[in-house]
Formats: C-alpha cells, structure tokens, sequence
C-alpha cells in the first residue's frame, strides 16, 4: 500500500510539476534542459501513474509491482484473497500501460511510413542543385525548408525558398534544419504527440507538446548561431513568416511560423544564461524523476 501510495504521490507530482511547466519562463534561457526535464516529467508520470493502479492491484502478493506482475503471469495464488478494487485496478493499470505503449509504438510506424513514403515521393519529384551541395531541391514557388530525419536523413528547401533568402539568410535556415538531425528532435517530439493523441482532451497535454515543439526549434537555433549570423536566422524566420511558409509534410520537421517573434527576440537580444547552480538542481530534480518511479516499482517499501 505505501508503494501504491508513493507512486500516486509521485504521479500527481508531475502532473502539477507539468501544469506548472507550461508557464515557466526561463525554458528560453536553456531549451536543451527545458526538454530534459520535460521528458523526466513525462516518463516519470506514465510510469507513476500504471504504477500506482498496479502497486495497488498486486498488493495481496505482498510485493513490489515488477515482482507481483511476475507472480500474476505466472498463475501464483496471492497470499491475501482478491477483491473488487484489487481487480479493477489491475484491469486499469494493465490496459493503461498497454494504451501508452501501443499508442507510442503506432505512432512510430506511422512515421516512419510517412518519411519512407516521402522519400520515394522526393526521388521522384526533387532534384540536387550544385548551389545547396548535399540538400534536395522541390520545384515549387512556395516557401518551404523542412528535414526528413532517420538513418538517411535529408534536408529539403523550396524554389520559392532559394528566391526568398539571401545567401547567409538560405546557409542560416540549412544550419538550423542540420540541428535538428543532428539532435534527433523527431525523437524528442514523438512520444508527446503519441501522448496527445492518447488524450486529446488534456489541455496540459496539448500545452506540453506546444511546448516542447517550441522548446526543439529553439535549440536548433541556438545550434545553428554557432555557425550563422544569429541576425541573419532572425531574419529569415522573419521572411518565411510574412511569406507565408508552406506546411510541413506529416512525419517531417520544418521552419514553423508559430512564436516566430519569440525566437527572433531571443536570437536578437539573447538573455542571461541560467546560473550553473540552477543548472545543476534542475538536472538534479531530472536524474530523481526519471529513477524514482522505477525505483518504486521494484523496491517493496
């Protein structure tokens, strides 16, 4: 009982500890470690959560969750007999667990279907240009800059795109979309739309994603000024903003209109970084969320 407790504490923990996230305002100032501790609270929660329905449903075992799960699949009789609660939380937990894990896994392969299928969509219809060496080129009057990431990552701009951009401006948005490969931001975002779209009604899940979607662009564009005029990126995002950028294709990652003064203002008049101290507890508060919900499910308190 006090594991199951422990980890519906933990669970309502994260739960303000996200609500709270969505109006920080210093995630700016260090979007690397905003999406650190974003993903500490997103893991720690679902695990929390399944956990405590479970904690609870194996509690006539007299064991931690992992341990008493084992003694459930096994057929084991319990040492205290079953009763209504006990069975409805297992019933819950198992299919929580099973939802989360289900939803994240497809949400994996529709992704990945979609980058295969606009890979062969872009041998098709996108060409090479000896002036942007090494990205592919789309025919289309509209402005657009995207990359497909994986193992064959590719990054994309439009005809309207190369019209659009100076030089630097068009070597400032190739940076950028560089980053993102680099970084895997695809498989940062994918488990908070997987959790979007296991609870579309939450509003602290929507907030989440826009957040961290928000968080990503900001790190690539810290990434991309080590090797551009910060100016020069503001500017462009300034150019595909009043342009009117194209979409970005599903399953892709691309120069977002939305909060695009947000991130001009911070390439332009960069603010205080975050004091190493602060720095170090935010870590600190990331390193205990992510081990103590699994501490919990295998240590019988």
């Amino acid at each position: 009982m006090i594991t199951a407790a422990s980890l519906a504490a933990l669970a309502m923990a994260c739960a303000l500890g996200s609500w709270r996230f969505t109006t920080a305002r210093w995630t700016s100032r260090a979007p690397r470690l905003a999406i650190i501790l974003w993903q500490s609270l997103g893991l720690a929660w679902g695990l929390a959560t399944t956990g405590a329905m479970l904690a609870y449903a194996v509690e006539p075992y007299k064991v931690s969750v992992l341990p008493g799960l084992i003694a459930f699949a096994r057929g084991e009789a319990p040492l205290e007999p079953w009763d209504a609660l006990h069975v409805l939380a297992m019933i819950a937990g198992i299919t929580s667990l099973a939802v989360l894990v289900v939803v994240l896994v497809t949400a994996g392969v529709q992704t990945l279907r979609a980058r295969r299928r606009h890979r062969v969509l872009l041998a098709l219809i996108a060409r090479d240009d000896p002036g942007v060496p090494g990205v592919r080129v789309l025919d289309h009057p509209g402005a657009t800059a995207y990359c497909v990431p994986g193992l064959r990552s590719q990054v994309v701009v439009s005809e309207g795109a190369l019209k659009l951009l100076s030089e630097d401006e068009l070597a400032a948005v190739l940076a950028h979309e560089a980053a993102h490969v680099r970084e895997r931001h695809d498989l940062v975002l994918l488990p908070f739309a997987a959790l979007r779209r296991a609870l579309p009604w939450s509003k602290v899940v929507a907030d989440a994603h826009a957040q961290v979607e928000l968080l990503i662009e900001m790190a690539a564009d810290d990434r991309a000024r080590r090797y551009c005029s910060p100016r020069r990126l503001a500017t462009a995002l300034l150019r595909f903003g009043t342009a009117g950028a194209m979409p970005t294709p599903n399953g892709m990652i691309g120069v977002h209109a939305h909060d695009v003064m947000a991130r001009v203002d911070r390439l332009i008049k960069p603010g205080p970084e975050l004091a190493t101290s602060v720095r170090y507890g935010f870590i600190t508060l990331s390193v205990t969320l992510l081990t103590a919900a699994p501490f919990l499910w295998v240590i019988q308190l």
